[in-house]
């Protein structure tokens, strides 16, 4: 166990993969990756957290900390390079569990089906049920199971996408493990971070889990179609989302009925097509634009 947020030693098993993920080798896409990380390097545990580690000093608790989150760093930058490259637009959707996650991604998915090329990476600790539930829609899915560990790094990531090879030009959702802290530290290489904050959770979740909702770009308000049967406050939570990140914005919706579904396919589908703006690789033949 190391110092960054408690996860107990597991073993991360990807789809795709043969080999034990922590194996040092190369990837296929050209990562900036240190591989010479020991077995600890995905099983984090304490700082944030503050887990209590015996006979560890607190500087040196630091120091370990540190090279985790560096490393990490390092293999996101890869990743990061890669997805521009490509024109791959990575979104990191993050929540706590029973947000609706899963649900507001496969209907992301049937209304994106033809129009754009999708692809998504699943994160859980156990069982293909959600990258199972992906794969009905037609997408490509790819899952990994972390064991006991509470989030996703940079490094899982970095295999999945060599295993599952996301089109040029697509939109790469990546399913984090549900949780509203670990995932906060873990620079995947993504575009943007979406938190998913369900209103059955309470409105006052933005203040009591403030990092993840300060790294997060957008925050969808998930259930609304809910908010009849509910005492959830919508103004208090927008004024605490607001409080933690001025300014951020917030899409409110319902992935079971439909309600506000447009404006959040509206914002992948101009967050997309401003990142492939200038792209040499993804652009029209000039001829073509002008014909």
């Amino acid at each position: 166990m190391c110092t960054v947020c408690g996860c107990g030693e597991g073993e991360t098993r990807i789809e795709g993969h043969e080999h034990e993920h922590d194996h040092g080798h190369d990837h296929g896409h050209a990562h900036s990756h240190d591989h010479s990380h020991s077995r600890d390097h995905h099983h984090y545990g304490q700082g944030p957290a503050r887990a209590h580690a015996p006979g560890m000093g607190q500087q040196r608790m630091v120091e370990i900390e540190q090279d985790i989150l560096g490393k990490n760093d390092r293999y996101a930058a890869g990743n990061r390079q890669h997805f521009a490259d490509r024109g791959i637009l990575a979104l990191n959707l993050v929540s706590s569990p029973g947000s609706g996650k899963t649900t507001l991604l496969t209907a992301t998915l049937d209304a994106l089906a033809g129009e754009l090329p999708l692809a998504v990476i699943e994160g859980d600790q156990e069982t293909s049920n959600d990258a199972d539930r992906i794969r009905a829609t037609g997408a490509p899915a790819l899952q990994i199971n972390t064991g006991k560990g509470c989030h996703l790094d940079a490094h899982m990531v970095g295999h999945a996408v060599e295993s599952l090879e996301p089109a040029d030009g697509s939109v790469l959702f990546i399913e984090n493990v549900g949780n509203l802290v670990c995932p906060a530290a873990f620079d995947l290489g993504e575009a943007h971070k979406v938190a998913i904050l369900s209103v059955t959770e309470g409105e006052d979740k933005p203040i009591k889990y403030p990092d993840m909702f300060q790294a997060a770009d957008l925050i969808i308000l998930n259930k609304i179609d809910l908010l009849p049967y509910l005492q959830f406050d919508v103004a208090k939570c927008l004024e605490y989302a607001n409080r933690v990140k001025p300014g951020v914005q917030v899409l409110q919706l319902s992935a079971t009925s439909g309600e506000g579904m447009e404006n959040w396919l509206q914002w992948i589908r101009m967050t997309r097509e401003a990142r492939l703006i200038g792209h040499p690789a993804l652009q029209l033949p000039s001829a073509a634009v002008t014909a």
